[in-house]
């Protein structure tokens, strides 16, 4: 089987904790090939060999972490051309899009993003994709070398290999040319949310809240927490100034691929339909039985969501006693 590269991201620690979408896409590898990941500074080698790495290409210094990302396209464009691999795949973040785009144009290959799937399909490689705000869902392949995939997080579920040993490390020195050198970071201050939930785009649960909620998130707040998922809303309560535009679902919000997503009070129009509706299991909670959302969960509650919501919660606390 050929390698497949897996650009792997962390939490920047020192121990090099690998963030959930990593072992997502170690996940996925394995079905393509044999994964090799690629850590842009310290690497938690034993984490990323359970999940499947085979080898693990560690790439330190200060050009990678003081520049924006051309030097990082850089190393691995290097990286791509010398090992040649099956395919290459990034987690769909802001970062992870723009990194894939511009290694698939330094390679001349092909780039496929925001994937929910990807699989090996009669000796192809195909990917499957949700576009048009969710109206379709799109099977395609890249025709060239080394294709270059965007997986959503939460496209699957992360699981250790069955036959994992301890990943070949290999350091690579890539020596970052001018031409990469030119937007520089000057200053980074991580954003303070004040809460430990997780990100919204990353959360396997999420619980979004809209109109139904006539502004009070309380009890939307109270499952989300209990389940250790992110708090979502839809565009209208956004705009009605009920919850952080940052938490806004949508087709002008983020996007969520959740393993769980709940929407409370939401009716589903279509420009909140194209940000949750990859998500694995839908509920929906509405005291409008014709509300649009029940065309697409897989259960649905219509009633009081406060009432719907309070019960649920205790249901959940009670069953992790």
């Amino acid at each position: 089987m050929a390698e497949v590269l897996v650009l792997i991201q962390t939490d920047g620690s020192p121990d090099g904790k690998v963030a959930k979408p990593g072992l997502e896409l170690l996940t996925l590898a394995r079905r393509i090939g044999h994964p090799s990941a690629v850590v842009f500074g310290p690497a938690d080698v034993e984490t990323l060999s359970r999940y499947g790495a085979r080898k693990v290409y560690v790439i330190d210094g200060a050009d990678f972490a003081d520049y924006l990302v051309a030097p990082k396209v850089e190393a691995l464009a290097a990286l791509v051309a010398a090992t040649e691999p099956a395919a290459v795949l990034v987690t769909a973040s802001t970062e992870g899009k723009e990194i894939a785009a511009r290694i698939a144009l330094r390679t001349k290959s092909g780039f496929i993003y925001d994937a929910v799937d990807v699989d090996v399909v009669e000796d192809t490689l195909q990917t499957v994709q949700s576009v048009f705000a969710g109206n379709y869902i799109v099977t395609a392949r890249i025709e060239t070398d080394a294709p270059v995939i965007a997986v959503k997080p939460n496209a699957t579920t992360p699981t250790e290999a069955p036959d994992s040993g301890p990943a070949a490390v290999e350091a690579i020195a890539h020596a970052v040319s001018a031409e990469a050198k030119t937007a520089k970071v000057v200053a980074s201050t991580p954003k303070s949310t004040g809460s430990t939930r997780p990100e919204l785009t990353e959360a396997a649960v999420v619980v979004a809240g809209g109109r139904g909620t006539g502004g009070d998130f309380t009890q939307v707040e109270a499952f989300a927490d209990v389940l250790g998922g992110a708090v979502g809303a839809s565009r209208a309560a956004v705009d009605s100034g009920w919850y952080p535009h940052s938490s806004q679902i949508g087709q002008t919000g983020k996007t969520v691929s959740a393993e769980l997503y709940v929407a409370a009070g939401i009716s589903g129009a279509i420009q909140h339909r194209a940000g949750m509706q990859t998500s694995r299991t839908i509920v929906a909670i509405n005291k409008d039985p014709d509300a649009p959302i029940f065309g697409i969960a897989d259960f649905g509650v219509v009633g009081d969501l406060k009432a719907v919501l309070a019960q649920a919660t205790q249901a959940a606390a009670d069953r992790q006693v």
